[in-house]
């Protein structure tokens, strides 16, 4: 329908280009990132504050039976104990790789892999944390660890975020997931892990 000198009183397409655009399924899925590292931080945090406290008498305590047993000591190496006399060096890598992952999660648009980088930097960071901030002093602390398998280097909730991490990462390069959400094979990728402005 047309108006005196032409204009047009069809303002659909008017409304239609003023409409904001929705946010794309990838970019929605970044926010797993922060999510995942907030809440997985906060579980290490809260169950090593708990450990110095409660098993600070040196007693071993069964959690499940004989397959998982509390036992607080305190870490100044790596993953089962190792490197103990470079304390300082790996507190300088751990502060590295917080970075890293910081820098890499700002190109994630998959939910799987941005779970992965948030857990990364949940075990990362909370070992760093105690590694600044607990004795003997700053760059130099040990980290706490409280749970035992049988045969097995007592380790934290950080050290069960970090392997958890590893298994994610692991799977979405078998999978071919880029960390945009495509993929590098002809298969489609799936919902979780669709990149920016793909649809389904």
């Amino acid at each position: 329908m047309q108006a005196t000198g032409g204009a047009s009183l069809n303002t659909s397409d008017h409304a239609e280009s003023h409409q904001p655009a929705s946010t794309s399924p990838g970019r929605s899925l970044w926010w797993l990132f922060p999510g995942a590292a907030l809440i997985a931080y906060a579980v290490d945090l809260g169950t090593k504050t708990w450990a110095v406290g409660a098993l600070d008498d040196g007693r071993d305590r069964e959690l499940i039976g004989d397959l998982l047993t509390l036992h607080l000591t305190f870490n100044p190496g790596a993953a089962f104990s190792t490197g103990t006399e470079y304390t300082v060096l790996l507190t300088c890598l751990a502060i590295v790789a917080v970075c890293l992952v910081l820098v890499f999660s700002l190109r994630v648009r998959s939910g799987l892999w941005a779970v992965a980088f948030g857990l990364l930097l949940a075990g990362v960071g909370g070992n760093l944390t105690d590694r600044l901030f607990r004795a003997p002093g700053p760059m130099r602390g040990h980290v706490v660890d409280f749970l035992q398998l049988p045969n097995w280097p007592v380790f934290n909730v950080a050290d069960i975020c970090i392997n958890l991490a590893a298994g994610l990462i692991i799977l979405q390069t078998f999978r071919g997931i880029a960390l945009n959400g495509s993929r590098d094979r002809d298969e489609p990728a799936d919902a979780g892990d669709q990149p920016d402005g793909a649809t389904s």
